[in-house]
């Protein structure tokens, strides 16, 4: 493993920010900035935070033509006992043995967290909510979120289903990036069902913030909990906090971390697009070295004070072995904000290298001797 420093820095390591959350985590959207983190990859509970897998997958079955918004799905005696007014969760109310379409169901998990909508729709897609649990746990493992574990489609306690604060966030941006048209659903102010009127449980959205969504959940195991994201002034952000112990305490610890994450930092770009990152080196090569760039400009955001933490380098598994070819995946450049890796950006080779002469190669050789080991 070859790491080469592309940025000089102080060696100084303070925490930018305090929060009162056991495990929370930070994004910024559009670069991928990780802005804070604490306990990032901690197992807990997801509480009713995991709906937004549930969402998800009823989302992602929307996408590709398998369901539509106008389908129909029937309150089973389960979904009403175990997810209904009686069950002593959040609940729309839903009548049992009704049938409901499914954009309503889809109001009553994003706005009011409804058990019931949930466990119909568990029922309705695979037949049992365990088997739908099952495929929840493989869609989470497909999009990279390969800690999470879901045993319900509500979040309600059960062993062995954890989640992280990380994966909840970019879980929530795959959402939003994915299925735009359907993320509206996360801002609706309130919700009404059988006559029954409940205001969205999310208190970010009646804060001045630019929150638009996403969901709350609380369980004596986990706490208090919410996924949250703001849009403000052509910025997004994206934090998950957990461990709270009340819910006032919830609204404040979330709202004060975003509003910080919107006022503390400016974008800065690191490597225009095109502009050479670092070289790595060649082995048996017509050339000993090759340029590494990214597909794109690399852009962060950095704290607007300590801005002597920002440290980055290039990691690479090295030399590349000729030939080259270009455009050949290569390596990352990753970036920290004092203790945080805040940003990791895959590295491309520029252009291709050939196999050397018989002479080049005999003097990668010796190289490779000579130095090799210091890897």
């Amino acid at each position: 493993m070859v790491l080469l420093a592309v940025l000089s820095v102080s060696a100084a390591h303070a925490q930018l920010f305090s929060t009162r959350a056991s495990e929370a985590y930070m994004i910024d959207a559009e670069t991928g900035t990780i802005l804070f983190s604490k306990e990032p990859d901690k197992l807990i509970p997801p509480a009713s935070l995991a709906k937004l897998m549930t969402l998800e997958m009823v989302f992602h079955a929307i996408k590709t033509g398998r369901l539509n918004l106008d389908d129909q799905f029937y309150i089973s005696v389960n979904a009403w006992k175990n997810g209904g007014a009686g069950s002593g969760g959040s609940t729309m109310f839903a009548k049992v043995k009704s049938s409901i379409r499914l954009e309503d169901l889809i109001r009553g998990m994003a706005v009011v967290s409804a058990n019931d909508a949930c466990i119909a729709v568990a029922e309705g897609m695979a037949g049992s909510e365990e088997n739908f649990a099952q495929l929840m746990t493989e869609r989470a493992h497909a999009l990279g979120l390969s800690h999470m574990v879901f045993k319900n489609s509500t979040g309600l306690p059960a062993d062995g289903q954890v989640v992280t604060v990380k994966e909840l966030t970019l879980l929530g941006l795959h959402i939003w990036r994915e299925y735009p048209e359907l993320y509206r659903y996360f801002a609706l102010p309130d919700f009404t069902w059988n006559k029954i009127t409940q205001r969205n449980r999310n208190p970010l959205l009646k804060m001045d913030i630019g929150a638009d969504g996403m969901k709350t959940g609380f369980t004596d195991a986990s706490g208090y909990a919410i996924v949250g994201s703001v849009e403000k002034d052509g910025r997004r952000l994206f934090a998950t906090l957990s461990g709270m112990s009340s819910d006032a305490e919830r609204a404040e610890e979330s709202r004060k971390m975003l509003d910080w994450g919107m006022r503390a930092f400016a974008k800065s770009q690191l490597f225009a697009s095109g502009e050479t990152v670092a070289q790595a080196s060649v082995f048996g090569g017509a050339q000993s070295s090759v340029a590494l760039k990214a597909k794109g400009p690399v852009s962060i955001f950095v704290p607007l004070t300590n801005r002597d933490q920002l440290k980055a380098r290039v990691v690479y598994k090295g030399p590349l072995v000729a030939p080259v070819e270009e455009g050949m995946p290569a390596g990352e450049l990753k970036v920290w904000i004092g203790d945080t890796l805040s940003q990791e950006t895959p590295l491309y080779t520029a252009e291709s290298v050939g196999s050397g002469t018989i002479y080049q190669r005999a003097v990668s050789a010796i190289e490779e001797l000579a130095i090799g080991w210091m890897r």
